[in-house]
């Protein structure tokens, strides 16, 4: 099995890049793991308290589990990897059955901050994207999906998104093989980086 990471800081389009990419491969030959399901359960501490906790620091993942996982399926092992809701900031009871593929993207803002996990990923891809623009997507995200308001949006990511960003997530690019520069990816990246998973995966 081939393990490709995708990482970029929150906002980068990382889940839209990695959505592109399946759209042009063969189906069932690609199994994604995302890091944001390893996040550790907060189910013990008041909702209100959970919202605080800081979501962008490597201590806030599961990594051994991860790892283990990642390790399972080149083992030809299937996996039940866990779910997490950004709403009520917890694991859920339902688990996501991962059957060995020949490729494996790993997609997450930030799995090379782990060195164990590095050494378990072959081709690493980092999003590297302006603040500015990484603000505005996660503004229209947050908002849709995880509940808050823009206020507590803005909020958050100067308190915390971006001072972690700029400490961990940013030096982190250094472990990558491959930067995508820019606000959007166009068609001609999207359509080398799918050439080479091609290749790569006939080669299996």
């Amino acid at each position: 099995m081939y393990v490709i990471g995708m990482s970029g800081g929150s906002g980068s389009g990382k889940t839209t890049l990695v959505k592109r990419i399946l759209n042009k491969l063969p189906k069932d030959s690609v199994a994604i793991l995302p890091q944001d399901a390893y996040y550790y359960d907060n189910s013990h501490m008041p909702l209100e308290e959970r919202k605080k906790q800081n979501y962008d620091h490597p201590q806030s993942i599961e990594w051994p589990l991860l790892i283990e996982h990642i390790r399972q399926l080149k083992l030809g092992k299937p996996i039940e990897y866990p779910t997490y809701s950004m709403l009520t900031c917890t694991r859920e009871k339902e688990t996501v059955t991962i059957e060995p593929t020949k490729l494996l993207i790993v997609e997450g803002i930030l799995i090379y901050t782990s060195s164990e996990l590095c050494k378990e990923i072959d081709l690493k891809i980092y999003r590297d994207v302006p603040a500015d623009y990484r603000l505005s997507r996660i503004i229209k995200r947050d908002m849709k999906s995880r509940g808050r308001t823009a206020d507590e949006v803005i909020k958050r990511f100067f308190e915390t998104v971006r001072p972690m960003h700029e400490e961990f997530i940013e030096v982190s690019k250094e472990q990558a093989d491959i930067l995508l520069s820019g606000g959007e990816v166009d068609e001609k990246a999207v359509d080398f980086i799918v050439g080479g998973i091609l290749h790569i995966m006939e080669n299996e």
